[in-house]
């Protein structure tokens, strides 16, 4: 349930407008990505929120064939970053470089890397190392980057939209705390169900195969973006997601699981996410205002990648996943 707010006639209107538009877009990637509604809706949510996307999957889901058509149909210029070992800092962010001019003068130029773009694809981001990892955490948070001292602003909006692997394959380095903060929400991409699957390999093994089509762009997705911040939220709403913020973390929470087999649970940054998440969510589904429904439906995307399991918990069967329910259903 909602509290009742009254949205003026403007922004009734706008709302509107918006979902027709992001129907179209879902439209679009449904044309290419088969089984996977709700996380194609969870990445528009984390887009309409000004966050970034955490998809997670074993190898083959079509992660970042999903991510290629996201680009695609919101018109957002992208590039790729596949992650490797050897993979250096400034091979993401860019160098500077020593030229030489006509009169012989000497003078540093900056290069810029495939972090420069709208929508950057970080291909298996758990695959490089944490130092090259770290490199992304000020585009990230801040929008802009420091090369040697000087100051370079990205393109706006920016979003990063990254793929892993379980961290358990070999071959992996886990994401450091304070990166997988900045992901707004996490995505788990599933094995697909039958029919699913049966559509996949139908679509993808003959002569053609569908594309994507653009709907959106840059600007438009600043102007949703900024409609997303001005949609009302109800007090009810609210307390749901303070309630569920306390609940999750050790020191503070009622439930003896948490006080026990949690590590370290989320800060306002989780909050933060909800807050966003839930409205941008209301807004494709074609509604005004975000309910209770919508803070148990983003716990899980939202705190799994904020929260940690102790090595007790998990030997005595407990679930990360499991707990989030609980803790949803006892919130909202």
């Amino acid at each position: 349930m909602t509290d009742t707010i009254e949205p003026g006639a403007d922004l009734i209107a706008e709302a509107d407008a918006a979902t027709e538009r992001l129907a179209a877009v879902k439209d679009s990637i449904g044309r290419v990505i088969f089984g996977l509604e709700k996380e194609v809706e969870l990445c528009l949510t984390a887009l309409l929120s000004g966050g970034h996307t955490l998809l997670v999957g074993a190898p083959g889901l079509a992660k970042t064939r999903l991510v290629e058509t996201i680009a695609v149909a919101t018109g957002l210029d992208t590039k790729r970053i596949q992650f490797t070992p050897d993979l250096m800092p400034a091979d993401i962010l860019g160098s500077e470089i020593l030229e030489e001019s006509d009169d012989g003068k000497r003078h540093f130029r900056f290069l810029p890397g495939p972090i420069f773009c709208r929508l950057l694809m970080a291909d298996e981001i758990n695959r490089a190392s944490p130092r090259t990892q770290a490199a992304l955490l000020q585009a990230m948070q801040e929008g802009h980057v420091t090369v040697a001292g000087e100051r370079h602003d990205l393109p706006h909006p920016f979003h990063v939209l990254a793929t892993q692997n379980p961290i358990e394959q070999e071959g992996t380095y886990p994401l450091p705390e304070a990166q997988l903060d900045r992901f707004l929400l996490r995505v788990d991409v599933p094995y697909p169900d039958r029919d699913a699957e049966r559509q996949v390999l139908l679509a993808t093994t003959g002569a053609t195969a569908a594309e994507a089509i653009e709907v959106l762009n840059a600007e438009e997705i600043i102007k949703l973006q900024s409609l997303v911040r001005r949609l009302p939220v109800g007090e009810k709403v609210l307390e749901a997601i303070l309630d569920l913020l306390r609940l999750a973390r050790p020191d503070e929470s009622e439930i003896e699981a948490v006080r026990e087999g949690v590590s370290w649970g989320p800060g306002p940054r989780a909050g933060q996410a909800m807050m966003l998440a839930c409205r941008a969510r209301a807004l494709l589904q074609g509604r005004l205002a975000p309910s209770t429904e919508d803070v148990a439906a983003l716990a899980e995307p939202i705190l799994k990648h904020r929260m940690a399991l102790s090595f007790a918990a998990r030997a005595d069967g407990h679930t990360l996943e499991g707990l989030i329910q609980t803790l949803a259903d006892q919130a909202a």
